[in-house]
């Protein structure tokens, strides 16, 4: 469509669409204690307080208002937040918030209700058995009903984490129609999730996209171009070792990044 903003509809706009950020953070540490002392800096670093500021912030770029909130942080790691949502003009009379926090047992989340539209953010700490390699990851999805689109938070969201590869979702489900009955599938001209990233992002990052056009669904994925060992180890530095260690070791988040960024295991196990 070249020019969605002048189609009149019949109606309410009944389009979905959804996007889901998925992030990955690595990092290395060289004993079990400085793992639990990772494990135990993510949990603080993005707790669901944290989380929660960042999906209003979220909500605010959209254009939505807040129905619901619900949060939950876990046991031994984790947290999840949840977000009801609607189109601006459309909240509770005062604009209350209706805000859930569930008991504390197992992990942390949050959850965010938009009016038929929501955002959720569910964090997931972990690291190898076997070695000093730790992963953190965080899955964001947000999906609305109407005009409004999660798109315009894209930036934000790259931002908001430290992230070494990105995988990047987006997908505009069923459809609305006009004032003559015609179905509309998409409202909005899209060739790649990259439209939407910030030149200066785009620039540290390899990116991969895979798009099925006929049925607007679009998938990006993102690996950070530079590798700073600095910045990959935790409680120790690269002066702290030998070279020969240093090769190791960056051979390991090499291959971690490497697996992650194409989906399969390399190494032998």
């Amino acid at each position: 469509m070249k020019d969605a903003s002048k189609v009149k509809l019949y109606g309410f706009n009944n389009l979905t669409k959804t996007l889901s950020f998925n992030m990955y953070d690595i990092c290395y540490t060289k004993t079990a204690e400085d793992k639990k002392a990772y494990v135990e800096y993510i949990d603080e670093e993005y707790n669901s307080e944290k989380l929660t500021k960042i999906l209003k912030e979220v909500t605010k770029i959209i254009g939505a208002s807040i129905l619901n909130i619900a949060i939950q942080d876990y046991d031994p790691q984790g947290a999840s937040v949840t977000i009801l949502i609607c189109e601006s003009g459309t909240d509770r009379p005062g604009g209350e918030v209706n805000e859930r926090r569930h008991p504390p047992g197992n992990g942390a989340a949050v959850a965010a209700h938009l009016d038929k539209s929501h955002i959720t953010v569910h964090t997931y700490p972990e690291y190898h058995p076997n070695n000093g390699v730790c992963t953190f990851r965080a899955d964001i999805d947000v999906s609305t009903c109407g005009e409004i689109s999660p798109l315009a938070a894209l930036p934000f969201l790259i931002d908001s984490f430290d992230t070494d590869i990105m995988t990047l979702d987006y997908r505009v489900r069923g459809f609305t129609r006009d004032i003559n009955g015609k179905k509309i599938f998409i409202d909005h001209e899209l060739t790649s999730i990259q439209d939407y990233i910030p030149i200066e992002i785009k620039e540290q990052y390899q990116m991969i996209d895979v798009n099925v056009y006929q049925e607007n669904i679009f998938h990006t994925k993102c690996k950070s171009k530079d590798v700073n060992l600095d910045e990959y180890f935790f409680n120790f530095s690269v002066g702290d070792i030998s070279e020969p260690e240093v090769k190791s070791i960056l051979a390991k988040i090499l291959e971690e990044r490497d697996e992650i960024f194409y989906g399969r295991n390399f190494a032998h196990f």
